[in-house]
C-alpha cells in the first residue's frame, strides 16, 4: 500500500480544502512535514484513522473546524471530510469519509450520529468503480486491518504504551492480523472453509456431516447427534482453555514482577533464585507428566482393538490349523458348474457320470467346498488377516506399563520439588522486608495451582471427547458404507479431511518459518537502533518478550526504558514490513502488500545518535515513510535522511483554531 495524497476539508485546524501529496518515488520515499507543537501534527495523523475507521483519540469527538463554526449562521449545515488516495495491490483507490454538522435555530452545534464512507477505485479498463456501502468496511479491512493500523499510523508520544501492549500480550485478533499481514491468510481462510478438526456446520466437512442419510434403525442419526454434542462440548472446552491460559499468563507476569522484587532484595536473593529454579522444575515436571498421560491415551486408543483380540485370534488360528477344510476348494469352480456336469452326465474329462458312480460321488463331495458353500476361502482370508494383525500388533501392555512407570517417577520428582518449594517459600515468607510481597506471591501461586488443576482436567476431558468422537465416527462410517449416498458423502468428506491435513501441515511449517524469520529481522533492526545487551523473542501468539543477553537466572519480562520501548516498536514494525516485502518477492503463496509508516513525533525520546540510526534504517526497510515532526527534530531528520526526502511540507499555525499546510 502506497499513500498518494490526503485531502482535508474543514477537519479540526485545517480550514477549507487542504491537500498533501506524499512522495511515492522508491529512491526518495520520505515525506517530512514540520511544525511547532500545537500546530496540527497529531490532527493530521488522526485524520488517517478517522477517514479509514471513523474514530479518533481526541477528547472532543467533534472534528468540525472551530474557525468555520464561528462563522456559521443559525439553522445551517457544514460538512467535514477527509479523502485518502492510495494504491493497494496495483489498484488506485480513493477512500473518503464525510460528516455533516448542523447549527440549530439557537446557535447550538448538533453532532451527527454517523459518518458516511465512500470508496472508488480504477479497474484494469480505466473505469471508475464504486464499492457498495455494505462492502466498504470489508474493503478497508482488506487493505489495512484496524488491529494493525496503529502500528502504521502512530503517535510517538504514546509509543511507550504501544510497546507495553505488545510485550504484555495481545488478543487473538491481533495475532491473526499479523499473520494475515505476513501472507498466511490464504492458509487460514482455506482451513476455516474446510473445517478440519472439530468442524462447525458452516464448513465443508460440517456440511457433509449434516448430509448423511439415516438407516432403518436410526443409528446414523444417533451417532451424528452424539458426535455433534461432543464437538460442541469440546469447542466450549477449547474456549475455556484459552481463558485459563490467558489468566495463567497474567499470573505468570505478576509472579515475574514479584520475583523481581524478591531478587532485588539482598536478604532474599539466594532464596528467590532457588525458588525460581524450583518453579521452573515443577513446570517441567507437569509437562513431562502430561506428556506421559497423553502417550498412554494415544497408545490405548490406537492399539486396544488388536491387543484385546490378539488372544482370540491366536486361539482361532490354533483351531483352524487342525481342520481339513482350507485346501479342498477349487478356485473359480461354482456349484452351478457341478450341477451342469451331473445333469449332462459327462465329466469335463469325458468320463460318464452316472448315479452312484465314483465320479458322481466325488462331484457331490466337492459341492461342500465350493461357492456358495466355500467357507474354505473365507477361512483362509480370515487366517491371513489374523496373522498380519498379530505380527504387527505392538505390546500395548508393555508400552503403557513403561509410560506409567515413567509417569510415576515424574510424580515422585514433582512431589519432591513441591516440598522443596514449600520449604523455600516458608523461609522467604519469614523475612520481614519481603513479607507482603511473598504473601501476594503465595496467594497467586495457590490460584495458579487451582487453575492448572482445572486446565489439566479440561485437557483430560478433551482427550476423552476426542476418543469418543472418533469411536462414533468409525461406527457411523461403518454403517454409512452400506448406503450408496452415504458412501459418497464419506468419500467426499475424506477428500476434504485429507486436503485440510495437508494445508494444516503446510501452514504450521510456513508459520513457524515466518515467525522465526520475523524474530530474526526484529532483532537485527533492534540491535541497530538500540545497542544495550537486550534481544527480543516472539511467542506463538506474537507477543514480544524482552530477553537479557548473558543473564541465565532471570531472562524474561525485563522492564524497559522509554528509549528501549520506542526501539522495540520501531523494530517490530520495521521487521513486519521487511518480512512482508521478502515474502512478496520470494513466495507467491505468501505474497502480501508492503505498508507505509505514518509517524507523529517519533523521535522525541531519542538522543542524536539514535535519531541518526533510526533515520538511516526506516527508509531502507519501509516502502514509504511519512513523518510529522517538530522543528528541532525535523531538522535532524532532514539532515540524516536528506537523500531520501522526496516531499517536504510545513505546518503554518495562524491561530489556535487554524493551520495552513504549505509545501517547502
Amino acid at each position: 500500500m502506497l499513500l498518494k495524497s490526503i485531502m482535508l476539508n474543514n477537519f479540526r485546524q485545517f480550514k477549507g480544502v487542504q491537500k498533501v501529496e506524499f512522495s511515492t518515488d522508491p529512491a526518495k520515499n520520505v515525506t517530512v512535514i514540520m511544525g511547532v507543537n500545537g500546530s496540527g501534527k497529531t490532527t493530521l495523523a488522526q485524520a488517517f484513522t478517522w477517514c479509514l475507521y471513523g474514530i479518533t483519540d481526541f477528547s472532543d469527538p467533534n472534528v468540525l473546524c472551530k474557525a468555520i463554526l464561528q462563522q456559521k449562521e443559525h439553522n445551517s449545515d457544514e460538512t467535514v471530510s477527509v479523502a485518502i488516495e492510495l494504491n493497494h495491490n496495483g489498484t488506485d483507490y480513493v477512500i473518503s469519509r464525510k460528516q455533516t454538522y448542523n447549527v440549530d435555530m439557537l446557535g447550538n452545534l448538533c453532532s451527527p450520529m454517523f459518518s458516511e464512507t465512500e470508496i472508488v477505485y480504477t479497474d484494469k479498463d480505466g473505469s471508475v468503480v464504486s464499492v457498495s456501502q455494505d462492502e466498504c468496511d470489508n474493503k478497508i479491512k482488506e487493505i489495512l486491518p484496524f488491529e494493525l493500523s496503529k502500528y502504521f499510523f502512530f503517535d510517538g508520544e504514546r509509543i511507550g504504551n504501544m510497546s507495553r501492549e505488545i510485550q504484555s500480550g495481545k488478543s487473538e485478533e491481533f495475532a491473526e492480523a499479523v499473520k494475515n499481514l505476513l501472507g498466511l491468510k490464504p492458509y487460514v481462510t482455506a482451513m476455516k472453509h474446510l473445517g478440519g478438526g472439530r468442524a462447525t456446520k458452516n464448513t465443508v466437512i460440517g456440511i457433509y456431516n449434516e448430509q448423511y442419510s439415516d438407516d432403518a434403525d436410526g443409528k446414523v442419526s444417533y451417532f451424528t447427534n452424539e458426535i455433534v454434542l461432543r464437538q460442541t462440548e469440546a469447542e466450549n472446552a477449547s474456549v475455556k482453555i484459552g481463558e485459563l491460559k490467558r489468566e495463567l499468563e497474567s499470573i505468570e507476569k505478576r509472579k515475574i514482577a514479584l520475583n523481581l522484587i524478591l531478587e532485588k532484595n539482598k536478604s532474599s536473593g539466594e532464596l528467590a533464585n532457588r525458588k525460581k529454579v524450583l518453579e521452573r522444575d515443577i513446570k517441567r515436571d507437569h509437562e513431562k507428566i502430561n506428556s506421559h498421560t497423553t502417550a498412554i491415551l494415544y497408545n490405548f486408543n490406537t492399539y486396544y482393538k488388536n491387543y484385546f483380540t490378539k488372544k482370540l485370534m491366536q486361539d482361532a488360528l490354533t483351531v483352524l490349523s487342525k481342520t481339513d477344510k482350507l485346501d479342498k476348494g477349487i478356485p473359480d469352480i461354482h456349484k452351478r458348474t457341478i450341477d451342469f456336469l451331473i445333469k449332462r452326465g459327462r465329466c469335463i474329462c469325458g468320463n460318464p457320470v452316472t448315479c452312484d458312480s465314483p465320479e458322481h460321488k466325488e462331484l457331490l463331495e466337492l459341492l461342500q467346498y465350493i461357492p456358495p458353500k466355500a467357507i474354505g476361502n473365507m477361512i483362509s482370508d480370515f487366517a491371513g488377516e489374523c496373522k498380519i494383525r498379530i505380527e504387527n500388533s505392538p505390546n500395548l501392555y508393555s508400552m503403557i506399563q513403561t509410560e506409567l512407570e515413567n509417569r510415576k517417577d515424574e510424580m515422585i520428582q514433582l512431589d519432591r520439588d513441591c516440598r522443596s518449594l514449600d520449604q523455600v517459600t516458608d523461609e522467604i515468607s519469614k523475612l520481614d522486608d519481603v513479607g507482603s510481597v511473598q504473601d501476594e506471591l503465595n496467594e497467586i501461586t495457590e490460584k495458579e495451582k487451582k487453575l492448572n488443576f482445572e486446565l489439566s482436567g479440561i485437557h483430560k476431558r478433551l482427550g476423552v471427547l476426542d476418543s469418543e468422537i472418533r469411536g462414533f465416527e468409525n461406527q457411523r462410517k461403518e454403517l454409512s458404507l452400506k448406503d450408496e449416498n452415504n458412501r459418497k458423502i464419506e468419500l467426499f468428506k475424506s477428500y476434504a479431511e485429507r486436503i485440510y491435513a495437508r494445508i494444516r501441515s503446510e501452514y504450521d511449517n510456513q508459520e513457524s518459518i515466518i515467525r522465526r524469520k520475523l524474530e530474526d529481522n526484529i532483532n537485527q533492526i533492534f540491535r541497530k537502533i538500540y545497542n544495550g545487551g537486550l534481544s527480543l523473542k516472539i511467542d506463538e501468539r506474537y507477543n514480544v518478550q524482552t530477553i537479557v543477553n548473558d543473564f541465565d537466572t532471570f531472562n524474561v519480562g525485563v522492564e524497559t526504558s522509554t528509549a528501549q520501548s520506542i526501539s522495540i516498536i520501531f523494530a517490530f514494525i520495521a521487521g513486519v514490513i521487511r518480512v512482508a516485502r521478502e515474502n512478496d518477492r520470494n513466495e507467491e503463496m505468501l505474497a502480501t502488500e508492503p505498508y507505509p509508516l505514518v509517524m507523529d513525533a517519533p523521535l522525541s525520546a531519542f538522543d542524536k545518535e539514535r535519531i541518526q540510526t533510526v533515520c538511516g534504517t526506516l527508509p531502507e526497510i519501509a516502502e514509504q515513510v511519512i513523518i510529522f515532526i517538530k522543528d528541532t527534530d525535523g531538522e535532524l531528520a532532514e539532515k540524516y535522511m536528506n537523500v531520501r526526502v522526496g516531499k517536504s511540507y510545513s505546518f503554518d499555525k495562524i491561530n489556535e483554531f487554524e493551520t495552513i499546510l504549505s509545501e517547502r
